[in-house]
């Protein structure tokens, strides 16, 4: 078959979802039946649950970063960039390169997969002085921020400024910020005894979130349970409590206090990527509304997957039910995904995607955890167990596995080095510098631009 005539498949996203369906579509497609094409900004997929131990440096960036260009098999074309609008009528992709050229990608069928950014609220001072924690750069500036805050506080003088650099916030009870608070918690305690200027009094954590319970997913024992451990290691939870505004060196609660602190790390939930603003299609709390077979009702040969859909939960009987945006739907959702493209291109029914949840799990450090696997409550070392197993097996490839069973071998053995890189030390970086969520187009600059003529050579940002 001539290349020209063969169908275009695009994927936008290298999360589980996008790589999930990449590969299978590898797979299951003879090279002649269609063109392959993955947007993403960067040439790796992340294993997004693992990133606060990255932060606390039980794990090494690279650990959880998995190479899309490591193998030679793969003939997906990558495209480096980010997918920044979508004219569906026109079946247009518009891409800004890493170049900060527009690319107009044109395609046949479309896998919708950009996943989601930080949501964050019209909180005063929010987005110039919190840090977040979605992106692997994220994970390794505060770790790099958190030591450094160690650093400062052994080395001044003014006790005021000490007791601010030894406070430290994190905004979210679900599980991005109930692990970020324990592992980091762990990374502070343990360097206590490498910095014997400071007062171990004046090292405080402080776990906030506006709902009533610590993720209430879990179930209120299990919940209480985490929520135990963290008192007992000395993190204060307050729970009904959000951020009123935010400084350069204190944080004001919603309850009136103010806590003098450098440190203030937001996990409040998240949102579908802004991509999909630029459509104009339906959403559900901003998610796009799919069927049960992943596909866009009114739109030939457009799939959507992952946090960026409102995907069906026919898993349960509640009527609305859509499924969590959770690692463990992605991955399978993305090979679903693929399977229904393939059925589409060959013309045969596409199949609903129907997925049980096989549990959840929480790892607190150390031999911290609560778990629940198929719905049996674990706590501590089993927990622990079940956990690090779930994440280990769930990694892609023989190479990440053996990275990340090696990093935490040698933390369990030889601890941590309190080492930090010292990059941006003299431009400090906060949530609204690693998300780049103001680059997308609106829907009619999408318009115009697809609708525009061709321009072989892409147009500069």
């Amino acid at each position: 078959m001539d290349t020209v005539t063969r169908p275009r498949i695009l994927v936008v996203g290298a999360g589980f979802a996008g790589v999930g369906c990449v590969r299978r579509l590898e797979r299951k497609l003879s090279p002649d039946e269609a063109d392959v094409t993955l947007v993403s900004p960067t040439s790796y997929q992340l294993y997004l649950p693992l990133l606060p131990q990255v932060a606390s440096g039980v794990l090494t960036p690279q650990s959880i970063a998995v190479s899309l260009r490591r193998s030679k098999r793969y003939r997906t074309r990558i495209i480096p960039g980010g997918a920044i609008g979508v004219d569906l009528k026109s079946k247009v992709c518009v891409v800004r390169t890493i170049t900060d050229q527009l690319v107009n990608e044109r395609y046949d069928y479309i896998v919708l997969a950009p996943g989601s950014v930080t949501r964050t609220f019209d909180i005063p001072g929010l987005t110039e002085h919190a840090f977040g924690m979605k992106t692997l750069a994220e994970a390794a500036y505060i770790r790099d921020h958190v030591i450094s805050q160690l650093d400062l506080a052994d080395a001044s003088s003014d006790p005021a400024e000490r007791a601010a650099r030894l406070q430290f916030v994190v905004v979210g009870g679900g599980y991005a910020g109930t692990e970020t608070a324990a592992c980091l918690q762990k990374l502070t305690h343990a360097a206590l005894h490498r910095y014997p200027n400071l007062d171990p009094k004046l090292i405080k954590w402080h776990l906030i979130d506006i709902a009533p319970k610590l993720m209430p997913e879990l179930g209120d024992k299990l919940g209480r349970s985490a929520q135990e451990v963290l008192r007992r290691r000395g993190v204060d939870v307050s729970l009904g409590v959000s951020i009123e505004k935010a400084g350069p060196a204190e944080v004001t609660f919603t309850d009136g206090r103010v806590v003098p602190t450098h440190t203030l790390i937001w996990t409040a939930g998240v949102v579908a990527s802004p991509l999909i603003a630029t459509m104009g299609a339906e959403t559900v709390r901003g998610r796009l509304a799919v069927t049960a077979e992943m596909t866009l009702p009114g739109h030939d040969g457009v799939f959507a997957l992952g946090d960026a859909a409102a995907v069906p939960d026919k898993a349960k009987d509640e009527e609305g039910a859509v499924c969590p945006p959770t690692a463990q739907h992605a991955m399978r959702q993305g090979k679903a995904v693929a399977d229904n493209v393939i059925a589409a291109l060959r013309s045969e029914p596409l199949r609903p995607y129907v997925h049980k949840d096989l549990g959840l799990v929480v790892d607190l450090g150390g031999k911290d955890a609560v778990s629940k696997p198929l719905g049996i409550e674990l706590r501590g070392l089993p927990a622990q167990v079940v956990a690090r197993g779930y994440h280990w097996s769930a990694l892609r490839t023989n190479v990440a596995k053996t990275r990340v069973a090696t990093n935490w071998l040698l933390n369990a053995l030889a601890g941590d080095d309190f080492v930090r890189t010292g990059f941006q030390s003299r431009k400090p970086a906060r949530l609204k510098d690693f998300e780049y969520t103001d680059t997308y187009l609106t829907p009619e600059q999408v318009r115009a631009r697809a609708e525009g003529p061709e321009d072989p050579g892409a147009s500069p940002a």
